[in-house]
């Protein structure tokens, strides 16, 4: 492409401080070093994280930044050694990157990565550690290593799915976070087997396709637990059976669903990210062998709590990130997934905006009426 080896001026939406709007900026977006990749990002969707470091909350959050994690775009350039994507590749950055050789990748044992963490925690590439952004010479913080709040990015080549070009990048796009941390958390996390119980705490995107991947799974109930009873309907159409709503009983949730279920479920996921609630996921599982799974991120400094007992009678506590999936190997399955109509993407797509739009969508996204606003970001 013409601009390879230039710096491009973009279009981004820049957080410059906590809890201000976003403002669209002319951003200059230096060319990718050895082991980087840029990348023409044409959709990216917005996810409650995003929301969470904007609020301030986030101990690694660093402003002024550019957020942005759950999107789809082209590769324009690559750098240096650079040989698994090359320009014209149709890609989804991925905030959990996966080099194939660290301890973590080696390890079989997890999906976590450890190579490029050190850089990606403090809003910098890993060969300079410096950004790839910047706004007349100062420098503007890169977010979970994708920042696809611009219309171009510059991501290591360790955090890139190549997939298949066939594949609508503006529903695709939400295989870089919510979907995939949903599915992941039952089918690699959890395990759910055939005739499970399940219950959910928080019917969002990721809660849904906690919903989803049960009913893939073959669970005999999937009970959906939430404070907003308008979920229930769209719920029912991604697996969930039965609907509880906190509000609407005096004992604890946890006692409730125990009640429901003769002893507890075989299986909870927490998709909220509120510690309170952690532990009535646990305490709802069966005695013997309930497991809940953490899939909500707390805000920093919080901890769970519960009484030892619960762990001794064999309730096991888990957590997931990505749903388990190793990026750059699975992303690409997942997107063939979706093109043979063996998962849902489309249904989760609620709104469509444009990136000058991007302060509205965060409005939307709040209001409990949308599950995923997708933003055409060169509209």
């Amino acid at each position: 492409m013409a601009t390879q080896g230039q710096v491009i001026t973009c279009k981004a939406a820049v957080a410059w401080e906590p809890n201000k709007p976003l403002v669209i900026e002319d951003v200059q977006v230096a060319p990718p070093q050895a082991g980087e990749v840029r990348v023409k990002i044409l959709f990216t969707a917005l996810c409650h994280t995003d929301a969470y470091t904007w609020s301030g909350k986030d101990p690694e959050g660093l402003f002024p930044c550019i957020l942005g994690h759950e999107a789809a775009g082209i590769v324009e350039s690559v750098g240096e050694g650079v040989t698994e994507v090359q320009p014209g590749d149709h890609v989804i950055p991925c905030y959990q990157a996966e080099c194939k050789e660290c301890k973590f990748c080696k390890s079989g044992k997890t999906n976590l990565c450890g190579k490029v963490r050190v850089a990606t925690g403090a809003g910098v590439m890993l060969s300079d550690r410096k950004s790839r952004f910047s706004i007349n010479g100062k420098p503007i913080y890169h977010f979970m290593g994708t920042s696809t709040f611009s219309q171009y990015t510059v991501v290591h080549d360790v955090s890139v799915a190549k997939i298949d070009p066939k594949a609508p990048l503006e529903k695709v796009c939400l295989l870089g976070c919510g979907v995939p941390t949903g599915l992941g958390a039952v089918w690699n996390t959890a395990k759910v087997e055939k005739g499970s119980i399940v219950a959910i705490f928080g019917l969002g995107t990721v809660g849904l396709a906690v919903a989803e991947g049960a009913k893939t799974a073959g669970a005999s109930r999937i009970i959906g637990i939430d404070i907003d009873s308008k979920k229930f309907d769209t719920a029912k159409n991604f697996g969930v059976t039965e609907f509880v709503n906190p509000k609407d009983h005096d004992k604890p949730i946890q006692q409730v669903l125990v009640d429901l279920t003769d002893g507890g479920v075989d299986y909870s996921f927490e998709c909220i990210g509120n510690v309170s609630v952690m532990r009535a996921a646990l305490e709802c599982c069966h005695k013997g062998w309930g497991t809940s799974v953490i899939v909500g991120v707390a805000a920093s400094g919080q901890e769970i709590s519960t009484r030892p007992f619960q762990l001794v009678t064999g309730r096991v506590w888990k957590g997931t990130a990505f749903g388990g999936f190793k990026s750059r190997s699975q992303v690409p399955w997942l997107v063939d997934k979706y093109m043979k109509k063996e998962i849902k993407v489309d249904e989760y797509i609620t709104h469509n905006l444009t990136l000058e739009a991007i302060n509205d969508a965060f409005h939307l996204m709040h209001e409990g009426g949308c599950l995923r606003c997708v933003l055409d970001v060169h509209t």
